[in-house]
């Protein structure tokens, strides 16, 4: 199957009740293990990339490695650009076939974000690319980027506005997750997603939902939440798999062994969250 956007598989999303697992992949083998993970259980899936990670290995490599898995799956597949951190890395991912994009504002003032948010808009959308934004700010670290502790959360009437200015396709809000691993148990406003999700009207993005417990996660989808991002619990639990190798025989020296470890892990974990979000099925 070729690539899709967001743009219908959120809203079929928002219409039937679950959301869409979006999972942060850092090499082919877990590119690999999302897309078994998503076939066998008939489920739409997301992956996406960071600064961090197209600087490490660029938007074109990346790209390829997900349209390959894409074109030989059964189910829907998106490439998503992660907390795009400029116009030009939102214009470099676009060029590069990227099929949603996100950029994140939200670190500047708020008209700054609108400006940015908005140039986006209008660059991609005649290509028929969907853009995720994100108002408030999410805590910890994502990459380079470590947000502050002033406004940090997403105001319900300013996220109207903010929809309306810009033109954008989902909305990521900041209820109380962060990125990154936590220190405790995350306490998340899901009165405040609630308030959100009444006043506006397209689909609207967990972030930083690694740690965070599955019960509260579901509770954030029964209250409008159509995409859950993972990123950091697929790094531990890739590097779980290839320690479970290292640890046995320290002088293996084929990166295949350990790395198909990794790769066995992750889609134990994807699984496990395509459960979570209630995508299961919906590809059929």
């Amino acid at each position: 199957m070729s690539l899709v956007t967001t743009k219908q598989m959120l809203l079929d999303a928002q219409a039937g009740g679950y959301a869409v697992g979006a999972f942060n992949v850092e090499n082919m083998e877990m590119v690999q293990a999302v897309i078994a993970a998503a076939e066998e259980l008939k489920s739409p899936v997301i992956m996406q990339t960071t600064p961090s990670t197209v600087k490490y290995a660029s938007t074109d490599y990346f790209y390829a490695n997900v349209k390959t898995a894409a074109q030989n799956a059964n189910i829907p597949v998106v490439i998503h650009l992660d907390h795009g951190s400029s116009f030009e890395l939102a214009m470099k991912a676009y060029r590069s076939g990227y099929t949603s994009i996100m950029i994140d504002g939200s670190h500047g003032t708020f008209e700054e974000n609108v400006a940015v948010s908005a140039k986006v808009v209008e660059a991609v959308h005649p290509g028929g690319v969907p853009v995720e934004a994100e108002l408030g700010k999410v805590g910890g670290k994502e990459d380079e980027l470590e947000a502050g502790d002033d406004n940090p959360y997403t105001d319900p009437k300013q996220a109207v506005e903010f929809v309306e200015k810009t033109g954008i396709d989902s909305l990521a809000v900041a209820i109380g997750t962060a990125h990154g691993v936590y220190k405790g148990e995350p306490k998340l406003d899901l009165n405040r997603l609630s308030e959100i999700r009444e006043v506006v009207s397209i689909p609207l993005v967990l972030h930083g939902t690694s740690g965070v417990p599955d019960t509260t996660v579901t509770e954030c989808v029964k209250r409008g939440i159509c995409k859950v991002n993972y990123a950091t619990d697929l790094r531990i639990a890739f590097t779980k798999g290839v320690k479970s190798v290292m640890d046995v025989d320290s002088d293996v020296i084929d990166p295949k062994k350990y790395n198909a470890a990794g790769r066995d892990e992750v889609k134990k974990y994807v699984m496990e969250k395509m459960k979570v979000v209630g995508s299961v099925g919906k590809a059929e």
